[in-house]
């Protein structure tokens, strides 16, 4: 995948070398190369990480992946369709991955009874009396039923563990008769108002109840939700994630889901990277490719943690599975995101200290420092203007383009003949250098079919339009190419994305995926 650089390994160097196993070859497959021809091959071999074969000839993969360190394995892929693995520039998978609970996502889960299974499924799973967990990624508006599931529906199919699904960032929520109890047994001002039928109100009451489930939370329990949040993105066929931080905590029930501390949130997933080098003898476990962008919040003109963010973090510090980014996607608090004084000082900060930034206001910056080569993007771009894009692509930037309006029903009294957001088939006729981040799991889901539903049709989770001229068809290309000299992260799917319905597509998950030449989630279909 060209967007991997080839910089030595810095911060956990024998995760890379994990991988050196022997030689990998995918076959009788219908691979979409996604190269300069758009080739759909029926062979790929892999060795020490990288593509060593893309073609038709299974005898040439078996000969170019012979310096591989044990004979090639070779898995069948029974004509199923593959592409390479997916990259999402914009989402909080550090924030999944720090959820308090057995995090279990709902973003294939389109009515309550669906909801209702997943969670008996999950119970499965879970230690006896442990949570089982929701927060954020999903709506009640993509239910058929359009409201969450009940007190009672939970109790029936999770009768020996807690529940607690909470929307968005802040609720509202709803529990079973378990969580009811934790809640409503809390002392003093910590209690939570729980109604009869389970449901917690949104705001302080649902912070409430996340601040007494993140109180319990170990160090251990962190990285177990971490390992779960990789194994998820890996079913969903995400390979790379540019995580965008998250809000600084205050530890009060003011904090939503968004809230983690900045300085230790990362730690857990650095934990899981560290045991996959040590581990030498064992499986690999679920495994995806982390770049880490650094939010701040500050409000004062001395910019303190962003200060010391830039003078004792390296920038893109790391290896080619985890590496540091950038800043974003705020670099000072919300209440001077939109532009200003303190906002234009702490852009200039970040251009002078050489590192990419995520955000919005260049023009000066460039004027002021230069900043042409830094690779800045703007993010979200819900709305943005034919000659915004061409001021932004002259100063050498690049938008990524986000899909939670999704999960947005309509608002009421807007003209819904207008696009509601972001401008996909505009960014991408413009030329100017385009990513797709979905913004999950706070506000949308993390798997990327939902939002390649919206992107095709401009439907949200209802099936409404609301981005009427704005979207653009499948065979547009994603980042990664499987060729030659590629890193060798591939997604084989559930289904054929290129012809299925669009209802399908929402539903669509990957069967396998290798990551740096190794398998890393594998669910037994196709067999091999």
């Amino acid at each position: 995948m060209s967007a991997i650089s080839s910089h030595l390994p810095l911060l956990v160097g024998s995760a890379v070398s994990r991988s050196r196993q022997g030689a990998l070859i995918l076959h009788n497959g219908r691979i979409h190369t996604m190269d300069a021809g758009s080739r759909v091959v029926d062979v790929l071999g892999i060795t020490d990480d990288w593509i060593v074969y893309a073609g038709h000839d299974l005898g040439e993969a078996e000969r170019r992946t012979i310096p591989g360190l044990s004979p090639p394995r070779r898995i069948g892929l029974k004509r199923r369709v593959a592409i390479p693995g997916l990259i999402d520039c914009h989402n909080h998978i550090v924030l999944m991955g720090n959820r308090p609970g057995y995090h279990t996502p709902l973003e294939h889960a389109f009515t309550v009874a669906e909801v209702l299974d997943t969670y008996r499924q999950r119970a499965s799973t879970v230690p006896p009396g442990a949570f089982i967990t929701t927060i954020g990624d999903f709506a009640p508006i993509k239910f058929l039923e359009g409201r969450l599931p009940t007190l009672s529906e939970l109790d029936r199919v999770v009768p020996d563990h807690p529940v607690f699904i909470s929307t968005g960032f802040s609720g509202p929520a709803a529990t079973n008769s378990r969580g009811k109890a934790f809640f409503e047994g809390l002392t003093g001002n910590a209690a939570v108002v729980v109604a009869a039928n389970g449901s917690i109100a949104a705001g302080i009451e649902n912070g409430k109840a996340l601040l007494a489930l993140r109180q319990l939370l170990t160090f251990a329990d962190r990285v177990r939700s971490a390992r779960d949040a990789m194994a998820y993105a890996a079913s969903v066929g995400v390979t790379m994630h540019l995580d965008q931080g998250g809000f600084p905590a205050t530890n009060t029930p003011a904090d939503g889901a968004a809230n983690e501390d900045l300085f230790a949130m990362h730690l857990p997933f650095l934990s899981v990277y560290d045991s996959l080098s040590r581990q030498q003898h064992q499986s690999v476990p679920p495994l995806i490719r982390l770049r880490i962008n650094h939010l701040h919040a500050d409000g004062d003109a001395s910019l303190p943690t962003l200060t010391n963010r830039l003078r004792y973090t390296y920038p893109f510090f790391g290896n080619a599975m985890v590496r540091t980014g950038g800043i974003g996607e705020f670099p000072v608090s919300v209440d001077h995101y939109a532009g200003g004084e303190l906002f234009e000082s702490a852009a200039a900060r970040i251009a002078r200290a050489g590192w990419r930034l995520e955000i919005e206001g260049f023009e000066r910056v460039d004027a002021a420092v230069g900043m042409k080569s830094l690779r800045w993007v703007v993010a979200h771009v819900p709305r943005i203007t034919a000659e915004h894009l061409r001021r932004l692509k002259a100063l050498g930037g690049g938008v990524n383009v986000s899909g939670f309006l999704y999960l947005t029903a309509g608002e009421p009294g807007r003209n819904e003949s207008a696009p509601a957001g972001p401008p996909f088939r505009g960014s991408v006729e413009s030329g100017i250098p385009a990513g797709f981040g979905p913004d999950g799991p706070n506000i949308a889901p993390l798997s990327p079919w939902p939002h390649a539903y919206y992107a095709t049709t401009g439907r949200n989770a209802r099936g409404e339009v609301i981005n009427p001229g704005q979207t653009i068809g499948r065979q547009k290309k994603v980042l990664g190419v499987l060729e030659v000299g590629r890193l060798g992260d591939v997604a084989v799917l559930s289904d054929d994305y290129f012809a299925v319905s669009d209802d399908e597509v929402k539903r669509l998950r990957s069967v396998l995926i290798v990551a740096a030449g190794v398998v890393v989630h594998d669910s037994g279909d196709p067999p091999h």
